[in-house]
């Protein structure tokens, strides 16, 4: 049995600065390549994406530090003009407007199930489950905090536009994430 603590250092053990820089560009990509599977709400500004299933996976795959530097990443390579938010959007005004704090909240999200993870929390599907649940409830939290102040309209039409739409998908990508990484783990450890 590994005592491994992440993933990353399970498949990668001696990481190099360059291996690192290649996983941080994969998974911002990934998390990029999630957030165009994008379907609107009518009448709300967020849309409903796979972004928060990637960083989910990122961060519990890679670590809290890791994961960080790579939601960091993807946060200033979309400020910087790539295309990488939901919609191939980009620019600093994604991270003002009114999806801001759900984009920050991914950060804060990947550090926390990194952290986790590195507890072994993500190898065990008992564990693995309340550990995503938590970085889902992270997002949303900053999500819908931010929302409220930027559109100044009522808690009930906050919840109603920025949460109840999303909350069949967010179960399922709980569930994708809290029971691959158990399942990927008793490979590692073969």
């Amino acid at each position: 049995m590994s005592t491994t603590a992440t993933l990353r250092s399970a498949v990668f053990p001696r990481s190099t600065t360059f291996s690192k820089a290649l996983l941080v560009t994969f998974g911002t990509l990934f998390i990029a390549g999630l957030a165009q599977v994008a379907l609107p709400i009518p009448g709300s500004p967020v849309p409903v994406t796979g972004q928060t299933l990637g960083v989910l996976l990122v961060g519990a795959g890679y670590g809290s530090t890791l994961g960080l530097s790579t939601l960091i990443t993807y946060l200033l390579v979309g400020i910087a003009g790539a295309p990488v938010f939901a919609k191939g959007g980009h620019g600093l005004a994604h991270l003002t407007g009114p999806t801001g704090g759900y984009l920050i909240g991914m950060l804060v999200a990947s550090l926390v199930v990194g952290a986790l993870a590195g507890r072994k929390w993500d190898q065990k599907v008992r564990s693995a489950l309340p550990a995503m649940l938590l970085g889902d409830v992270i997002i949303f939290s900053f999500g819908l905090f931010w929302l409220h102040e930027y559109t100044h309209q009522s808690w009930a039409w906050t919840i109603a536009a920025g949460f109840t739409p999303f909350i069949i998908g967010e179960v399922l990508k709980i569930a994708i994430a809290g029971t691959s990484l158990p399942l990927v783990w008793r490979f590692v450890q073969r």
